[in-house]
Order: C-alpha cells, then sequence, then structure tokens
C-alpha cells in the first residue's frame, strides 16, 4: 500500500520510501535479505540503463563508464528530472589498476550501488575485484568502493 499504487512511469519521481516498503513486502515473501534484494534490482538497473541510454556505454571499459558517473551521466540525468536526488561519487585513481569509488547518499543505498557497479564490471569482461568498506553506521549511506583490476584484465585507460 505505496503513495503511487504501485504505478510507475520512466518519466516520474517517487519517494524512495516506496522501494524501501516494496522491498521490505518482497522480502518477507521470499525469506530473501533486504540488502540482496537491492543489490539484485541494482544489477537489474544496470541492465536496463545499458539498453535505454546506450550513449553512455560507448567507453572502452568499466573503469571509464564508472569514473564517468557522477560527473557524466549524473549530470545528463539531471536534465531529464530535474528534481532527482543522486547520490555522490568522488573518485579517485592512485594508479592504473585501481579506481577508489566513495559514495554518499542520504538514501540507504549502498547496495544497489553494489549491484550496478558488480554488473558494470561484468558488462565490460570482468577482472576487477571489489572490496566494500562501510564509513558509516548502518552502512548504506556513506561507503567506499575500492576496485583493483587484476593482472591481465580489461584495457588500461
Amino acid at each position: 500500500d505505496v503513495p503511487s499504487k504501485g504505478a510507475y512511469t520512466a518519466v516520474g519521481t517517487y519517494d524512495h520510501a516506496e522501494m524501501l516498503a516494496l522491498v521490505t513486502e518482497l522480502s518477507k515473501a521470499t525469506g530473501a535479505p533486504i540488502p540482496a534484494l537491492v543489490h539484485t534490482f541494482g544489477g537489474h538497473l544496470f541492465k536496463r540503463f545499458s539498453v535505454g541510454f546506450p550513449q553512455f556505454f560507448a567507453v572502452p571499459s568499466a573503469f571509464d563508464f564508472l569514473a564517468r558517473v557522477h560527473d557524466y551521466i549524473h549530470v545528463e540525468v539531471r536534465k531529464l528530472y530535474a528534481d532527482a536526488e543522486l547520490p555522490s561519487f568522488d573518485n579517485e585513481r592512485p594508479d592504473d589498476r585501481t579506481l577508489i569509488m566513495t559514495y554518499r547518499s542520504h538514501r540507504p543505498f549502498a547496495d544497489l550501488a553494489a549491484g550496478l557497479i558488480e554488473s558494470a564490471i561484468e558488462h565490460w569482461g570482468g577482472g576487477i575485484d571489489v572490496l566494500r568498506e562501510t564509513l558509516d553506521e548502518p552502512g548504506r549511506t556513506a561507503v567506499r568502493f575500492t576496485l583493483t583490476r587484476r593482472a591481465a584484465a580489461e584495457p588500461a585507460t
């Protein structure tokens, strides 16, 4: 029983509490943990975004794509959805094998971000390990993701 009645469109914006309510009910019905469901949804979203917005995916590697999320993709999203409240990603590149992404949001969706990141890595062929470090409590609004390219993995850019 959510205010939108569960009717969602691509042009609408919705209170994140609705997603939390729906995922909570799905967790009760399936027994699956909420973080796992939100993570899986992040992976699903990545696949939908890659079909719906192919222009964002015309880059050679997962590192190239992920490094552009905040300064390019989120800028474009705001053009379509001026009221969107998007998370921030601060990126560091200490070397050409490492990308450090620090996620911050007032919403508890670090699991969603993790699903998006891991799906991006799969999209470009894998070969990247992800270390997740909680920067807050309860651990879903500020997280550092350290991505390390394995030797002989995706091309350095």
